[in-house]
């Protein structure tokens, strides 16, 4: 039962744009500079990814509604599938938490370097992740109440000049513009439309985490349902939009260069002036993002160690309730990895990242979605469960078709040494599966 009291707790509206707004983060941003080498044919990308992540939704809702106080994968792995798929689907989903807060970073920096005066060069925008990254660390170190508070500002503020250009952006809409930039890859409109879900689906990650507060939602069996569903076609819509009006708006060749596209595109709407000003709230809404996934990293790490998935230092927190130990340790590996990753252009990097961070999390995914089709002597799997299970196991099948070979062996190898760690090393005894 949830310790939280019926008159703290929130409605489906509240609840679907915290939902929403969980996916509309860097991707928002910077996905466009990245769909663009492909074309505006990316646009049935962006559909089918909506579709695949409301399949997805539609499975953790149900998992929300068989286990109301989930707060780890585990919680509704294990008693299907065992406690060593319960500790792949837990650490692989903190992976990929992690592995993606540098993704994050590369849109931010991208945006940070159109108002400071420095070039966009490899190492300004190297030396700048490192920086941010950092930053939000010490901020975690404050506590998890001082990041919403600053997650908040950086919603509200981030998001308004933004929200203006998807409003005023149709009057500058060229349609010629558009259908000459419909498809650069030189591949099929099909080709380019299934193998650019992958990096789609960046921007629904966070789909589950209306399950994973069902908690603290009134009346959870029908609203978290709603929620999550709503959630992912309100934010499915605004990335459709987004980037069916800016590949109109700016030749698809400038988008792919550019490290800024909403910067580049409401200069090209309203004049040098608005440059800095969009910069600037991409880039506050960017790092408070990075902020509040920062502190998602520290509390699925806790779990995780608190379950003896993690070493026990990850589950170690400062008074204040901040995961400070455990998360020194993941910002010094994202440090490693904003140098292994480091490109020519933010695009690319950011592509790079986020392939990555895509398929460890469909994993967990698919965790969940065999859960709910197998069942257990608790939850019995009936035609519904097998239905959404089935459509979980598809969408994530889709995802893993459209990823590149070495971004698959490379987490295929991921998983298997965490699970040979686990099995060598791990401890055995933990907080036990609801």
């Amino acid at each position: 039962m949830s310790t939280t009291s019926t008159a703290k707790k929130i409605g489906p509206v509240l609840a679907t744009f915290m939902v929403a707004n969980n996916m509309i983060g860097s991707g928002f941003f910077l996905l466009p500079s990245t769909l663009a080498r492909s074309g505006a044919v990316t646009a049935f990308s962006w559909l089918l990814g909506t579709l695949l992540a409301v399949a997805l939704g539609a499975a953790f809702a149900r998992l929300a509604r068989q286990y109301p106080d989930l707060n780890s994968p585990d919680d509704y792995i294990r008693p299907s599938l065992g406690r060593d798929m319960g500790f792949l689907a837990t650490t692989l989903y903190w992976l990929s938490s992690w592995v993606g807060n540098n993704a994050i970073a590369v849109a931010a920096v991208g945006y940070l370097v159109v108002l400071l005066p420095v070039s966009d060069a490899p190492a300004v925008q190297l030396v700048g992740q490192i920086l941010l990254i950092w930053s939000m660390f010490a901020l975690n170190l404050l506590g998890p109440r001082n990041i919403a508070r600053f997650q908040s500002f950086c919603v509200v503020f981030g998001l308004l000049p933004v929200a203006a250009i998807l409003i005023a952006g149709w009057s500058y809409f060229d349609p010629d513009i558009y259908r000459a930039g419909w498809n650069v890859s030189g591949q099929s409109d099909a080709a380019v439309a299934i193998g650019s879900l992958a990096t789609v689906f960046w921007a629904f990650i966070g789909l589950e985490t209306g399950a994973m507060v069902a908690g603290v939602v009134r009346n959870p069996e029908r609203n978290v349902p709603i929620a999550t569903l709503g959630g992912i076609l309100l934010a499915g819509v605004v990335y459709l939009i987004s980037s069916v009006l800016m590949m109109g708006i700016v030749p698809v060749d400038q988008l792919a260069a550019s490290s800024a596209p909403f910067a580049l595109v409401a200069g090209q709407m309203f004049g040098a002036w608005a440059i800095p000003v969009i910069a600037a709230a991409a880039a506050l809404k960017a790092t408070g993002t990075l902020g509040g996934w920062m502190l998602v990293t520290g509390e699925s790490g806790a779990r995780a160690a608190q379950r003896g998935f993690l070493p026990k230092i990850f589950g170690r927190l400062l008074k204040n309730g901040a995961a400070g130990p455990g998360l020194l340790i993941v910002v010094s590996s994202m440090t490693l990895i904003a140098f292994t990753t480091l490109s020519d252009s933010v695009g690319s990097q950011f592509e790079t990242i986020i392939n990555m961070a895509v398929t460890l999390v469909v994993m967990a995914y698919a965790a969940a979605g065999l859960s709910l089709l197998l069942g257990n002597p608790a939850h019995p799997a009936g035609t519904r469960e097998r239905l959404l299970g089935m459509g979980a196991l598809v969408a994530c099948g889709l995802l893993v078709w459209s990823t590149p070979v070495d971004t698959l062996m490379g987490a295929a190898i991921i998983a298997l040494l965490a699970w040979a760690a686990y099995r060598g090393f791990g401890r055995r005894t933990a907080t036990p599966a609801r």
